[in-house]
């Protein structure tokens, strides 16, 4: 199993990315030392340059720290690279071209018999940490500390605290990412699809109305419909740049990635705006291609820094394991914008993956604070209340809150008796528990279908032993969600204090079941997502990372 490869902080940019020119020799990989023998741990992947092109004849150096190994490999014409054998143990990667700056990993992890996938983006020697004037960021925008040097597979997250922890983690990542898309900004308002229809009856070469009638149709999901219009608008007036991008928004909508992406491609070369570049990071995520949306999202939001562009590229950070890169990119954010809540949602999530439990909650505590009635910070509120054995102050008073502003969300109820539930003394307290036990009652009236709901009713009776009680609440709540583990583990429990034991046994190997699933579930996701491998540098002199 892959392990995760750690950050390292450097000085400089001197171990940043590098771009090598596309350099057409294909010699076979050559290692220095010819001796194999009992090395199990391979290293692979490929070279690009920041525009996602393969790069041939760049040299890779895999050293071990103690120098006792050392393995040299080439890329070839597609710009793959291939270390077949070597010991486990920890190495330095280097990537270098005559002409280019090397890029460097300090210290990568390979486990025996590990085969790890890990791909390089190269910037070229002059890049520096300075722009081209035509390029310049906005001043006002904070160069990063930090660049992306490749990505691998994710195969062992590790990280802080209990598997519940590192769960939590992924889940508040992909809901973060989730913010991005649900937060969009609504289209502009146009004539309607029928007036436009009229005019192309009497007119069916008029450029506005095609162009118009495409973007109608694309803005009320029929992005299908709305392509042939805006493809004639194009042969009508081929260099509209406007026109042009719509197609391809309405490509990339439709489900045509590719096709969108050849066209956004085509159309940056001319027009290096920040909603090309935007896009381009939305089709190389659904391509596969993370390395490349990271760097289309970076580039947006260097050349256009609103709110939208910012967060998302912090979000995809975040979404493929680099938290530290992310909360930089939030903490930017937030400073940029302090009135919006998902920047802070976003800062919580990154600082909940560094293990900073009582900072993530207090930023999406001040999330939650900017618009009380918004039920999303307290969503990510209960998540990490949740992964941990005991709930704070501070999130209960932010539930109480919740329910305070909307008392018949089921959701409402459930995260406040939950919350409460955690916080009762070793000896129940009477009242306390009376009052979890109404508000858990009160969401299933409100939401007959509450798995979780359920659950915590049964838990709270099994600890009254009242088992019979308990039994039909964890049925319900295996009935609402029947692959809700902890459900079967708590009835089979539940069986066996009342004596059934085939009952209990079943549903306990049901459990044993589900949880294969799901580990099986998991391990396919987090291979689906590729971990950026990253560079801290230290920030200028009075800079804030």
């Amino acid at each position: 199993m892959a392990q995760q490869v750690r950050v390292v902080r450097a000085k400089g940019w001197g171990l940043a990315l590098l771009i090598l020119l596309l350099f057409l020799v294909t010699p076979l990989p050559q290692p220095l030392h010819s001796q194999t023998t009992g090395k199990s741990a391979s290293l692979r992947g490929t070279v690009r340059d920041s525009q996602g092109k393969t790069v041939a004849g760049a040299t890779i150096h895999l050293q071990s720290k103690d120098s006792s190994q050392k393995q040299t490999a080439y890329t070839d014409s597609q710009g793959n690279y291939n270390v077949p054998a070597v010991s486990g143990g920890v190495y330095v990667l280097r990537a270098e071209m005559a002409g280019y700056r090397d890029t460097e990993i300090p210290a990568l992890f390979l486990a025996p018999h590990e085969a790890k996938d890990l791909d390089l983006v190269l910037l070229p020697e002059n890049s520096g940490t300075s722009r081209p004037a035509s390029t310049q960021a906005p001043q006002f925008f904070d160069e990063p500390q930090f660049s992306v040097a490749g990505v691998t597979d994710t195969t062992n997250l590790g990280g802080h605290g209990s598997d519940a922890i590192v769960r939590t983690r992924e889940s508040l990542a992909k809901e973060t990412v989730s913010l991005g898309k649900a937060l969009s900004p609504p289209g502009a308002a146009f004539e309607s699809e029928k007036s436009l229809r009229d005019r192309l009856e009497r007119d069916p070469r008029s450029f506005e109305a095609n162009h118009l009638l495409g973007k109608v149709l694309d803005e009320n999901g029929k992005a299908r419909d709305a392509i042939p219009y805006l493809e004639l608008a194009g042969e009508l007036k081929p260099g509209d740049y406007e026109n042009s991008y719509e197609l391809a928004l309405a490509n990339a909508h439709a489900g045509n990635h590719e096709r969108a992406r050849e066209r956004a491609v085509a159309l940056v070369a001319d027009h290096d705006t920040a909603e090309l570049h935007h896009l381009l990071g939305d089709l190389q995520e659904k391509l596969g291609n993370s390395l490349e949306a990271v760097r289309e999202y970076q580039r947006a939001a260097e050349l256009d820094p609103r709110e939208t562009y910012l967060f998302d590229w912090g979000s995809e950070l975040l979404f493929h394991h680099a938290p530290e890169p992310a909360l930089q990119v939030f903490t930017q954010g937030n400073r940029l914008f302090p009135k919006s809540a998902r920047m802070l949602i976003g800062l919580g999530a990154s600082l909940f993956a560094l293990g900073s439990y009582d900072q993530a909650v207090q930023r999406i505590g001040e999330a939650s604070d900017l618009n009380p009635s918004d039920s999303i910070p307290y969503v990510f509120l209960g998540k990490m209340q949740s992964a941990q054995v005991t709930t704070s102050e501070k999130i209960i008073e932010k539930l109480r809150r919740f329910l305070a502003q909307q008392p018949n969300d089921a959701e409402a109820n459930y995260l406040y008796a939950a919350g409460l539930w955690k916080l009762r003394a070793e000896s129940l307290d009477p009242a306390r528990t009376a009052q979890v036990e109404s508000l858990l009652n009160h969401a299933i009236h409100l939401d007959p279908k509450f798995a979780a709901a359920y659950l915590q009713l049964g838990i709270l009776h099994s600890v009254q032993k009242k088992y019979r009680r308990a039994i039909s609440e964890f049925r319900q709540a295996i009935q609402a969600d029947p692959k809700m583990q902890e459900a079967h583990y708590r009835l089979g429990q539940a069986y066996r204090q009342i004596g059934n034991a085939t009952e209990a046994q079943a549903e306990l190997q049901r459990c044993d079941q589900i949880a294969r699933e799901s580990a099986q579930e998991v391990e396919r996701e987090r291979h689906e997502i590729r971990q950026f491998v990253y560079i801290l540098r230290d920030p200028a002199p009075g800079q804030v990372p």
